[in-house]
């Protein structure tokens, strides 16, 4: 999978956390969430961008970690959102196992770039 293609996975993963969040109960606590969940889930994406533009070794790792960080707090806010709405979870199921293939994408690259410094 190439740079890309990667992008655009991080930019239809974010997406899909936006729409599905717009199902999301409309109270004070789940605005909360939503508000969260949308930054991480579209922080991924962005960072991932700004990785692939980094001027050295040392700068892709950093913003790898960003996507790293950030997309572990999105699967926390979607595990939170199974937990509080079990009905959902048909719907927070893929969008999880999505977040889960990023995260090890973005586990393996930064290895990876470590061992090549």
């Amino acid at each position: 999978m190439d740079f890309d293609q990667l992008k655009n996975r991080f930019k239809q993963f974010a997406i899909k956390v936006i729409l599905f969040s717009r199902e999301l109960p409309n109270s004070a606590e789940y605005k909360v969430i939503q508000g969260q969940i949308i930054r991480s889930a579209t922080s991924t994406g962005a960072n991932y961008r700004a990785a692939c533009r980094g001027k050295s070794g040392a700068n892709f790792i950093n913003k790898m970690k960003i996507v790293e960080e950030e997309m572990d707090e999105t699967m926390y806010w979607l595990e939170i959102l199974v937990s509080l709405l079990p009905a959902s979870k048909d719907q927070i199921t893929p969008i999880w196992k999505e977040a889960n293939e990023l995260l090890a994408i973005t586990v393996a690259s930064i290895k990876t770039a470590r061992s090549k410094k």
